[in-house]
């Protein structure tokens, strides 16, 4: 396919309408091309198993794929992002969490059984950051959102990478609520709003690995982001 020369400053889901997922992956490719072969190599087999594993998952109208490579073009262009460990750890950020078993190669296999392998695979510190952004099982009988609130908390407490690894997951899930459909677009808002201001003031943080203008842009974001919640949650306020 033929791609516009201005494909590389697109808005992403400006892509996922007009050229859907063979759209996002040149996208990907050519934010990939200022690094080393080495480098290019790994991100490019980060993809291939990304995409392998979630080969069947779908989020509402789209490929799953679609959302991992959002999150990890936003990481390279929008936040200045040069660490090819944490851009592979974004576009493997949900595997663990959705796909243990198949990555791990082992029925029955628990988080770290697959965090093993990807280790193994693209480096301890690759895993450490999909650890980080990796949801723990649940207690059954408290608030689910609650805990997940909490874990997001906690464990953005203690890696300043992960932060960036979540905002950009948050805002590929929060400020693209507007691109959901049917009744998880309130539960999506309700989910993602108590985020807001966590995210804001980790973000802000002075170790938190970011220049000033990327950090003013992402403030931005959680704005609109804050601003599409209260229009969904609050819609006559």
């Amino acid at each position: 396919m033929d791609y516009p020369p201005y494909l590389a400053t697109m808005p992403m889901h400006a892509i996922t309408e007009v050229y859907g997922e063979d759209g996002l992956r040149e996208r990907y490719r050519l934010e990939i091309q200022r690094f080393a072969t080495d480098e290019r190599e790994r991100l490019a087999d980060a993809l291939e198993l990304a995409a392998r594993l979630h080969r069947d998952d779908r989020r509402v109208r789209e490929p799953y794929v679609n959302h991992l490579l959002r999150v990890a073009i936003r990481v390279m262009h929008h936040y200045e992002v040069s660490d090819v460990d944490v851009i592979a750890a974004a576009v493997l950020h949900d595997t663990v969490e959705d796909h243990p078993d198949e990555l791990a190669g082992t029925p029955g296999a628990t988080a770290e059984d697959a965090l093993a392998v990807l280790a193994a695979r693209f480096g301890a510190r690759t895993a450490q950051l999909v650890k980080s952004v990796t949801n723990p099982v649940y207690d059954p009988d408290l608030d689910k959102h609650e805990q997940y609130r909490q874990h997001v908390r906690e464990s953005l407490e203690r890696e300043p990478w992960a932060r960036v690894l979540k905002v950009s997951d948050f805002t590929d899930n929060g400020v693209g609520v507007i691109h959901t459909t049917g009744p998880k677009v309130a539960k999506s808002a309700a989910k993602y709003r108590p985020l807001v201001p966590v995210l804001r003031e980790l973000v802000a943080r002075p170790d938190t690995p970011l220049s000033r203008l990327v950090k003013q842009h992402i403030f931005r974001q959680l704005d609109l982001a804050e601003e599409r919640f209260a229009a969904i949650l609050d819609p006559t306020r």
